[in-house]
């Protein structure tokens, strides 16, 4: 039996989140609702914006609450992944190893520079739009791969975050190289409709001949095939993917186990942050499936997480929360 359920590798944020009003979007020339990567001078501008409203810190990263979900679900996770040896590292560390998480990051031996951070501007209508100083986590490279913990897990995903770089990108293909030659399940989250936008090809190169589950929401699909309708979507993810979920908001999910397609409802509740839900949905969805759920209840876990997760603020339930929703479901 593999000693982790899920092998993550990603980037390394923390997130600071704002309540913002549409129309300081509108000043600061924020692209809504999407993520968008900046430089420390823009970060640093924003942040003097932003400086009279109040934030709340949160360890983050695309993967790295996946991961944390999985963990806090009860699954057994490991986290690639690059920090500095600054206050912002530090606390993301502490948080990651408060959750449970196995990291090949040694507290020891962190190198000099800038954790990443994510500013979050959150609008009335739930919306997130994120602006991102990667930081040192831009240098992630296979370097911080741990090949012997891929092996030993029945996952390994990857977020589709990494794909600017070259040396992250190299590290994520690297990643899915050493999984299938190892007989480890891999699977992938399209994460931004900017990703796809931008890198289609670099995320094609991520996917290679196909891989085991990948996660995405309906915008992303449409814009990795062209597709105009939601049943081209479907036949797209079907090429890269023997499963797939793919999240649609309010109409909430399709499911493929490789054989039968799901329509997993979404519930009816007044969203607040809709930052993370994807993260979470990945994270629980995996849970269930290396821990031998079926694929529609595993769906149905993933969704009801999320919900939970909009109805808050913050991209991360507590651990109290996420432990009701592993007993709803056991």
């Amino acid at each position: 039996m593999p000693q982790y359920h899920v092998y993550g590798v990603g980037n390394a944020l923390v997130d600071l989140e704002y309540e913002v009003p549409d129309s300081l979007l509108d000043e600061l020339e924020i692209d809504k609702g999407l993520m968008t990567l900046i430089e420390e001078e823009r970060h640093h501008q924003l942040l003097d914006k932003l400086a009279d409203l109040h934030s709340r810190p949160c360890g983050g990263g695309s993967a790295a609450n996946t991961i944390t979900a999985a963990a806090q679900l009860g699954s057994s996770a490991y986290y690639s992944c690059k920090v500095a040896d600054d206050v912002t590292g530090a606390y993301f560390l502490d948080d990651l190893t408060a959750s449970g998480v196995k990291t090949n990051l040694d507290r020891d031996a962190l190198a000099h520079g800038h954790t990443g951070k994510c500013i979050v501007m959150v609008t009335p209508d739930a919306e997130r739009s994120m602006n991102t100083f990667l930081g040192i986590t831009r240098e992630i490279s296979v370097t911080e791969l741990d090949e012997r913990a891929i092996c030993d897990s029945q996952y390994v995903y990857i977020e589709g975050y990494l794909v600017p770089e070259k040396n992250a990108r190299a590290a994520a293909v690297k990643a899915r190289e050493v999984a299938q030659a190892n007989g480890v399940k891999t699977s992938l989250t399209l994460s931004d409709a900017n990703m796809v936008n931008f890198f289609k090809d670099g995320l094609q190169e991520i996917i290679g001949d196909g891989l085991d589950m990948v996660f995405s929401n309906e915008e992303e699909a449409r814009l990795m095939f062209g597709a105009s309708s939601i049943e081209e979507c479907v036949e797209g993810m079907k090429g890269i993917a023997r499963q797939f979920a793919m999240t649609r908001g309010p109409q909430g999910a399709l499911v493929y186990d490789g054989e039968r397609l799901y329509d997993i409802p979404a519930r009816k509740v007044h969203a607040l942050d809709t930052n993370g839900a994807g993260d979470i949905y990945a994270g629980a969805f995996l849970h269930g499936l290396t821990n031998n759920m079926p694929f529609a209840l595993c769906g149905e876990l993933a969704g009801y997480a999320a919900t939970l997760l909009v109805q808050q603020m913050g991209a991360r339930l507590s651990r109290e929360q996420m432990t009701e929703v592993a007993e709803r479901f056991a």
